[in-house]
C-alpha cells in the first residue's frame, strides 16, 4: 500500500482524510502523469461519481484541479465505476476519475484513477502522483485566461454505459424472476433500464439513494433483506451490487449466497464449453476460496492466484493473455468486454447462461464446494496496520496457527487497503477448528497493536 493510494485507489472519510484541498491536488497531480498537459491539444478527463452525499463536493474539488492547470473536465455524473472505464475510450479521453468508496459506509469517499485504455493505474503512476501531493514536488503551471480548462457536462453517459452492456448479450433474459439490489448507490441510475430491455421480470430494490443510505443494510455487503425476498416471491435468483457497481454477489432460488468465487466456477465451466476460457485458466487471489481450487483441480482448468485488488488481478490476466478473473468478493473481470470489475456484466452474463442452460442457479452452483471460512476485522490505525509486519509475537503465532491448521487449511491476514482494518482470514475442514485460530490471532492482533 502507498501513503495515499489503497488496493482501489485513494479512500478516506470526506472531508476528514479525503478534503476538498487534497482532492485538489489529486486532480492537479494526475493532469500532469496521465495527461500530459503540455501537449498541443487540450487534454480531456471524465469525472464520475457514486451517490454519497459527498461525492460532488469533491468531484468539483477535483475537477478544479483539473481546469487549473488546462485540462477540461467531462463531468458524467452519476454512473458506475465500469462506466467510467468504459467512457473514456468511447469519448476518446486522456484519463476518467471515479469518486467513490465502493462497499464503504457513506462517510467515507474515495477517488479511483482510470488511463486513456480505461485501466486502473499501477503502482508506478500512484506513487509518482503520490510523491507530487505529498512530497511537493513540482506541479503544472497554473493557467489563466483561456489556458483554464473548461467543465462540460454530458447527460448520455448512463444510456452508452447500457448499450454497452446489452451488446455482451445474445439473447434476452426473457422467463427469468430476479431481484436486483442497487445498494442504494450507482446501480440505481443504470439496472432498472438494463434488466428492463433485457427482457427479466424484474423486482428493483434499494434504489433511492438519499446521500448517507449507499449500502446501509443493503447491497454486497448485507445480503439478508435480498435472500429473504428471494425466497418469499420464489424467484429464480437476487444479484446485489456494492455502491459503485463494481462488485456482484447473488442469491440461488434456495436462498443460498453465490459470492465471486462461485460465480466464476460457474462461468469458467460455461466459457470453456462455449471456447471462450483462454488458455484454459482463471485468475484469482490470495483469499480465493480453497473450494475453489480444489474445483479447479477437479475440472482440469490452471488457476493462478494474485494479491488482492482486481487490478493485481487484471495485471496478471494482461501479462499472461488470460480472459477472464475475479475476487471472492464479487470483482469479476471478463477480459473481452471490460478492463475493471463490473458487477452488471456480471450478473448478465451469470444469468444468460442461466437462462441458455435451463437449470436452477442452485443445480449450477453444485460444481463447487465452498470450504468453511472464517473472517474477522480487527480496527488499525495506519500506525498499526505498519506495526504489524515487524510484531515478532504475532509473527510467532502466525507460524505456529499455520502448523496447527496443516495441509487441510489456510490463514491469510493481511491489512486492508480500503479500510481502516487488519482483515484475519482462516478456512479449512473443521469450523471448531478455524474459529478458534481467527479469534486466537484476531485478540493478539488488538492487545499488540491496540495503543497505536
Amino acid at each position: 500500500m502507498g501513503r495515499l493510494f489503497g488496493t482501489d485507489g485513494v479512500r478516506g472519510i470526506a472531508n476528514e482524510f479525503l478534503t476538498c484541498e487534497r482532492a485538489m491536488q489529486i486532480g492537479r497531480a494526475a493532469a500532469m502523469v496521465l495527461t500530459g498537459v503540455r501537449r498541443r491539444r487540450t487534454p480531456v478527463v471524465l469525472i464520475g461519481m457514486d451517490t454519497r452525499i459527498s461525492s460532488g463536493m469533491l468531484a468539483s474539488a477535483i475537477a478544479a484541479g483539473l481546469c487549473s492547470v488546462g485540462a477540461d473536465v467531462i463531468d458524467i455524473g452519476v454512473v458506475p465505476t465500469p462506466a467510467v472505464a468504459y467512457l473514456v475510450g468511447k469519448y476518446k479521453a486522456d484519463a476518467g476519475i471515479m469518486i467513490s468508496a465502493s462497499h464503504n459506509p457513506a462517510h467515507f469517499n474515495g477517488i479511483k484513477i482510470f488511463n486513456e485504455d480505461g485501466y486502473k493505474l499501477p503502482d508506478e503512476l500512484e506513487e509518482r502522483i503520490e510523491s507530487i501531493v505529498l512530497d511537493n514536488q513540482p506541479i503544472p503551471a497554473l493557467q489563466f485566461g483561456d489556458g483554464i480548462g473548461q467543465i462540460t457536462r454530458c447527460t448520455n453517459a448512463a444510456k452508452d454505459y447500457i448499450e454497452r452492456l446489452r451488446s455482451t448479450v445474445l439473447y434476452s433474459l426473457d422467463g427469468l424472476k430476479i431481484a436486483v439490489d442497487c445498494a442504494n448507490g450507482s446501480a440505481s441510475v443504470t439496472a432498472e433500464k438494463l434488466f428492463e430491455e433485457l427482457g427479466a421480470e424484474y423486482h428493483i430494490l434499494f434504489n433511492k439513494p438519499d446521500g448517507i443510505n449507499i449500502n446501509k443494510n443493503c447491497g454486497s455487503t448485507h445480503m439478508e433483506y435480498l435472500r429473504n425476498y428471494v425466497l418469499e416471491h420464489q424467484l429464480d435468483a437476487g444479484v446485489a451490487f456494492d455502491g459503485d457497481a463494481d462488485r456482484c454477489l447473488c442469491v440461488d432460488d434456495k436462498g443460498n449466497i453465490i459470492d465471486g468465487d462461485m460465480i466464476m466456477a460457474i462461468t469458467a465451466l460455461d466459457m470453456r464449453a462455449r471456447g471462450k476460457l483462454i488458455n484454459n485458466t482463471v485468475v484469482g487471489t490470495i483469499m480465493t476460496n480453497l473450494g475453489f481450487t480444489k474445483f479447479c483441480e477437479d475440472q482440469d482448468i490452471r488457476f493462478v492466484a494474485t494479491k488482492v485488488g482486481d487490478r493485481y488481478v487484471l495485471e496478471e490476466m494482461l501479462l499472461e493473455d488470460y480472459y477472464f478473473g475475479g475476487e471472492q468478493s464479487g470483482h469479476i473481470i471478463f477480459r473481452e468486454f471490460s478492463t475493471t470489475g463490473d458487477g452488471q456484466l456480471t450478473a448478465i452474463q451469470l444469468l444468460s447462461h442461466l437462462r441458455r442452460s435451463g437449470k436452477k442457479l442452485s443445480e449450477l452452483a453444485s460444481v463447487m464446494v465452498r470450504y468453511p471460512q472464517i473472517s474477522v476485522n480487527v480496527n488499525a490505525s495506519s500506525e498499526a496496520k505498519l506495526a504489524y509486519y515487524t510484531d515478532p509475537d504475532i509473527k510467532d503465532a502466525l507460524e505456529k496457527a499455520k502448523t496447527t491448521l496443516g495441509k487441510s487449511g489456510r490463514l491469510v491476514v493481511r491489512p486492508s487497503g480500503t479500510e481502516p482494518l487488519i482483515r484475519v482470514m482462516v478456512e479449512g475442514e473443521d469450523n471448531a477448528l478455524i474459529e478458534s485460530v481467527a479469534n486466537n490471532i484476531a485478540e493478539l492482533i488488538r492487545q499488540k497493536l491496540s495503543d497505536l
